[in-house]
């Protein structure tokens, strides 16, 4: 690929990015054709294991296997056509081959898969989630009895008309004996490559339908632990509406481990139906994608997808709608009860705070009046050191008697002493 030195450097992904908008493209196919088409669910060592697993069989046909990063590949292997593809939660298996159509509904008709070595097919990594057989015959037309007799169940039948009129597609939307469902597309006057795309869509059709209800299992376990979650949360609002002071932190906790149950079931599932509300969205492009029209008498394939999916899409819709609603109103609850603890804990605290000023009061009293009685004791103790030096000074010619002296320094030490410790409390309170 020409690089233009002028640009600066590329970013690591582009070249792959760019290449994905021509990710599985369609291949012109002919008809008659026969295609098996197995999807197999898998988890990421599974997926990492079918590349592995297609590398085998690659080389057992003397042909290069799959790079480390390819998610596709396309080859034929001796007159079989495969075709690999790994998507997010499964990878898919597609088989085809020319087969003779002379006499085509007479007997059980031939399928692709026929064709795969079976000890090989037997090891497929992961768990079969959806297989279809489908047969392109040449024709627009068909008797209907060559149908019935040993492709498709007549009770069960669905058709349509498709690209604009020019084929036909028959399907039952049955699984047979050999767990495979089956369809019959009459090409009719359809190009190579719309024929080609029109496969694609078919076979898509029929996986997404699968994928996408993946979903309604986990949507009827969800439907119990939600109905379960929905008491439980009526008896606690019940519970804090006629609660009293002292049992508001027991119905915190009850809240909170309730709280934590649906979050916990809503990361569970979320993940489930969101893929499966974007694999039905894919079943309604494709079915838009094939452009069909109704046959006398028969259901379309858009309709019997309408009819037969409409309810299990609901169920997982509604499952989705109840987690988010349950969420919210547990997320209100938990709110306002952690609202009426709090005012209840602000309340405490304003009453230790009374307290406490109420006790700082009384030291205070309590402080003056040891003060008090502190400028009497140093007073008491500093007059009997001037009596003391009193008597000593009158043997130096002081004209008072210890007597006087004593008495006389009595208010003036009191008053000393009384505004130092004023001054000092002063001190103290202003810092």
């Amino acid at each position: 690929m020409h690089t233009n030195s002028n640009l600066p450097p590329a970013h690591p992904q582009r070249t792959a990015l760019h290449n994905e908008t021509h990710a599985r493209p369609p291949q012109e196919l002919g008809a008659p054709l026969a295609i098996s088409h197995v999807v197999m669910a898998c988890d990421a060592d599974q997926r990492r294991a079918s590349r592995d697993h297609l590398a085998a069989l690659l080389r057992d046909h003397h042909l290069p296997g799959p790079d480390a990063e390819s998610t596709h590949l396309r080859t034929e292997l001796a007159g079989l056509g495969l075709r690999w593809e790994m998507h997010t939660e499964f990878v898919t298996w597609t088989f085809l081959r020319a087969f003779d159509a002379s006499g085509f509904g007479d007997r059980k008709p031939e399928a692709a898969i026929e064709s795969v070595p079976q000890d090989w097919l037997a090891r497929l990594p992961g768990q079969v989630l959806a297989g279809v057989h489908l047969w392109v015959l040449p024709t627009r037309e068909l008797a209907m009895s060559a149908l019935v007799r040993h492709v498709l169940n007549e009770e069960t039948l669905v058709a349509s008309a498709v690209v604009q009129g020019q084929g036909k597609v028959y399907t039952d939307f049955a699984m047979h004996a050999d767990g495979f469902s089956r369809m019959v597309l009459l090409a009719g006057q359809v190009g190579a490559r719309r024929l080609g795309r029109l496969v694609q869509q078919l076979l898509e059709i029929d996986t997404y339908r699968m994928a996408a209800l993946l979903g309604l299992p986990a949507a009827r376990e969800a439907t119990s632990v939600l109905g379960y979650a929905e008491r439980e949360l009526a008896e606690l609002a019940e519970s804090i509406r006629l609660a009293a002071r002292d049992q508001e932190r027991v119905l915190l906790d009850r809240l909170t481990r309730l709280a934590g149950k649906v979050e916990s079931e809503y990361a569970a599932t979320h993940s489930r139906f969101s893929a499966s509300a974007a694999y039905f969205e894919l079943i309604d492009r494709r079915i838009a994608d094939i452009g069909e029209t109704r046959l006398d008498g028969l259901q379309t394939i858009g309709e019997f997808m309408e009819r037969r999916l409409s309810p299990a899409r609901s169920t997982c819709a509604w499952a989705t709608r109840r987690q988010d609603a349950l969420s919210q109103r547990v997320s209100r609850m938990s709110s306002l009860l952690r609202t009426r603890v709090e005012i209840e804990q602000q309340q405490s605290s304003q009453a230790v705070l009374n307290a406490m000023n109420r006790r700082q009061g009384l030291q205070l009293k309590l402080q003056s009046t040891v003060e008090g009685l502190s400028v009497a004791a140093i007073t008491y103790y500093i007059v009997g050191l001037v009596s003391y030096l009193a008597k000593a000074a009158q043997g130096v010619g002081w004209p008072w008697s210890p007597e006087s002296t004593a008495a006389c320094a009595i208010p003036v030490v009191a008053l000393a002493v009384w505004a130092s410790l004023r001054r000092l409390h002063n001190k103290v309170f202003s810092d």
